[in-house]
């Protein structure tokens, strides 16, 4: 993989301080980071030297202390700090010296796992232009490379679901699995990971109530603390919600994100994975118990608003907009944009997750995203870019018809009941789950379909949500700075 093969060359194994000069922007949609906190190193990115010698100075000055410090080619890098890190240039020619690099820059999105495991399986000179192109054609697209990539995923996965102890494993095991899913679609190359999903299911119904109680310094663990999140990590912010995007859509948007250096968290959704209930609470800093119209978004905006007052800002500096044409008066400091691309995508597909892989490849390719970014960096906004619940495959067990359930949602993947007289022999007919109610008010049961199943009419391939996999409840928190964007 792309991040194991820099930690070796950087030679991470045999260094505490190591310095990464990201010179061609490789390591932004990458899992580096991830892989070197898996390590013990503490990831610092390098803004200006002040800076970092306020925030780290006990960092330079301890030798025990791990740390891996990301700068641009741009940065300058003074001369102490050069000589207490290992220095590594994360480009094409320091890390593929046999290949032509101008070859694998004009590639465009090249999936960077699949070409460091070519390449470590090369042994000839290409750095000829059109045998770097071969190559690629060849070899790093092969179905044998790719096969050998999607295998090698499957072990890591496998080891990681059993090495579980912590939610932070959990948004590693949801990135793994996602690349792996859009290899798998794209090449039509098959992946089991039902094992995953029941050990997502049993974390989440013996431990999600718990992480209300957990910090994390690099996002909100829920998405219910977003807004405080942003409050006090930016003085002017936008969050983008794209409606409906899993790890799966960002691993394609992504692609559209090379220009921009962002960093990328994940956060939990609200459960049920619905619209109305987690997408309300990300913008309201609020549970699904505190929500005045959880089932409805009548009040979302208001929820928006009010949340953003309590945060300090007044009226004139709230902005709340639809779509990718949003645009915000010079006094708005605190900015909300909903986007429905993804969940339209996702209520109205036909051909599974094929279907959206092509559309969201489409999305990603139109740039409408990476446009609205651009221009409220440029307009000084920080840009964080999250969702409010994911999606997932699922097969109809036939529609679920006049049970007397006490809540209408869009979701199929779940049922509200209350004073339910035979809410077990529902339960046990289609083998539904008893959710323990966190967050959730106390006078409702409510009952989630088993991953990979849903009240659509029998046998009928969807996509949906308002569950508990890790495709509907894990979703990405991209983070973008705007004095790091508009040099």
């Amino acid at each position: 993989m792309f991040a194991d093969y820099v930690f070796e060359k950087s030679s991470a194994a045999y260094s505490n301080k190591i310095l990464l000069i990201d010179a061609e922007n490789l390591l932004s949609a990458t899992d580096c980071c991830t892989l070197f906190s898996a390590h013990g190193f503490q990831v610092i990115h390098f803004n200006d030297d002040l800076t970092f010698r306020i925030q780290h100075d006990d960092v330079i000055q301890g030798k025990d202390i791990k740390c891996v410090l990301l700068a641009k080619s741009s940065d300058y890098i003074p001369y102490d700090i050069h000589k207490r890190f290992r220095c590594f240039e994360v480009s094409f020619s320091n890390l593929f010296p046999l290949l032509n690099s101008s070859a694998l820059k004009d590639e465009g999105n090249i999936n960077l796992d699949l070409l460091s495991m070519a390449y470590q399986r090369n042994y000839t000179d290409l750095k000829i232009y059109p045998l770097t192109q071969q190559f690629l054609r060849n070899k790093v697209y092969s179905r044998e490379n790719m096969s050998a990539y999607l295998q090698e995923c499957k072990k890591k996965l496998d080891a990681a679901v059993i090495a579980v102890k912590t939610y932070q494993d959990w948004f590693h095991i949801a990135e793994l699995k996602s690349a792996m899913d859009v290899i798998s679609v794209k090449y039509d190359i098959p992946i089991q990971s039902a094992q995953v999903q029941e050990a997502f299911k049993e974390f989440v119904l013996a431990g999600f109530g718990k992480l209300s109680a957990s910090i994390d310094k690099d996002g909100p663990v829920l998405v219910s603390r977003a807004m405080e999140y942003m409050h006090g990590h930016s003085d002017k912010f936008a969050i983008i919600v794209m409606d409906g995007m899993s790890e799966f859509d960002w691993h394609i948007l992504a692609e559209s994100f090379k220009s921009i250096r962002y960093e990328k968290a994940n956060a939990f959704a609200m459960i049920p994975t619905t619209t109305s209930i987690s997408r309300q609470c990300l913008l309201s800093n609020k549970y699904p118990v505190q929500l005045q119209e959880p089932w409805k978004q009548s009040k979302e905006k208001y929820e928006f608003y009010d949340c953003a007052q309590k945060l300090g800002f007044v009226e004139a500096q709230i902005g709340y907009e639809r779509g990718y044409e949003a645009d915000f008066a010079a006094s708005v400091k605190c900015a909300a944009v909903i986007i429905n691309d993804v969940d339209n995508m996702v209520h109205g597909q036909k051909q599974g997750r094929i279907g959206m892989l092509n559309d969201v490849t489409v999305l990603s390719k139109q740039g409408q995203l990476l446009g609205l970014t651009k221009r409220l960096l440029h307009h000084g906004f920080d840009v964080y870019i999250s969702a409010d619940h994911g999606n997932t495959p699922c097969t109809g067990m036939g529609k679920l018809m006049k049970t007397g359930v006490e809540v209408e949602t869009k979701s199929r993947r779940m049922i509200v009941l209350r004073d339910f007289a035979d809410k077990q022999s529902l339960a046990r007919q289609y083998e539904l789950i008893d959710y323990p109610k966190y967050y959730l008010s106390k006078e409702f049961d409510y009952l989630i379909c088993e991953a990979g199943r849903s009240f659509d009419a029998k046998g009928e391939e969807v996509m949906s949500h308002g569950g508990i996999t890790v495709d509907e409840v894990i979703v990405p928190f991209i983070k973008i700075k705007a004095d790091e964007n508009n040099g």
